[in-house]
């Protein structure tokens, strides 16, 4: 089955550049775009995508916010962020509010595709030199982590165990210990005491 995408990103050179990009790859069914924040969630209304590829910066909301309340009402959309700034500060709050990925505009085709592969499988992607610019970072970095790693680490810091965290967030005991596997390695520490000590530091709790 295709992979249906939408695009919102209010300057047309990009949205044809990448629909033009898209248009010969059988996998992927290009379902429009939309200029602006409001005609975006107008067109959800109506139908969603599996892949929604948003512009951090339209000109009535800020994409980053949208995107927050994107993955509120639609969860099961994936996010890709699209932006000309790469800046860790940007990547980071795209992920934090729900993004899968983030892409910059000049992005290769292959980096595109790769980008909408990635993320409808439920993985991270970052554009290559998003990926740089997050490790030039990574002294002064703050670990790059999903929504759900969000909530389990929130969690994790009012001294909730697995059991109990998976029941709040109806999820299996199992997925609570993959999150809590990954928020140990993303932040390279050992246990959770350095683990709520660093997200902590990083304003994440």
């Amino acid at each position: 089955m295709a992979i249906k995408i939408f695009i919102a990103d209010d300057h047309y050179m990009v949205v044809e550049g990448i629909r033009s990009m898209l248009l010969q790859e059988k996998n992927i069914e290009w379902m429009g775009h939309a200029m602006t924040a409001s005609s975006c969630m107008a067109f959800l209304k109506q139908q969603q995508p599996d892949v929604l590829l948003l512009d951090i910066n339209l000109p009535d909301k800020s994409g980053i916010d949208l995107c927050k309340e994107i993955k509120e009402k639609y969860p099961s959309i994936y996010i890709v962020g699209l932006s000309s700034f790469n800046q860790q500060s940007y990547i980071q709050k795209m992920m934090l509010n729900g993004a899968s990925g983030y892409v910059l505009k000049n992005a290769t085709r292959e980096e595109v595709i790769n980008a909408i592969e990635t993320v409808i499988k439920g993985e991270t992607f970052l554009s290559n030199e998003a990926f740089v610019t997050m490790r030039e970072n990574k002294d002064a970095e703050i670990p790059v982590i999903t929504r759900r790693e969000k909530e389990v680490l929130q969690l994790i810091a009012e001294g909730l165990i697995n059991k109990e965290i998976a029941e709040k967030l109806f999820i299996s005991t199992t997925t609570v210990d993959t999150h809590r596997n990954s928020l140990l390695s993303k932040f390279d520490v050992k246990n959770t005491a350095n683990l709520i000590r660093l997200a902590a530091q990083f304003h994440l709790i």
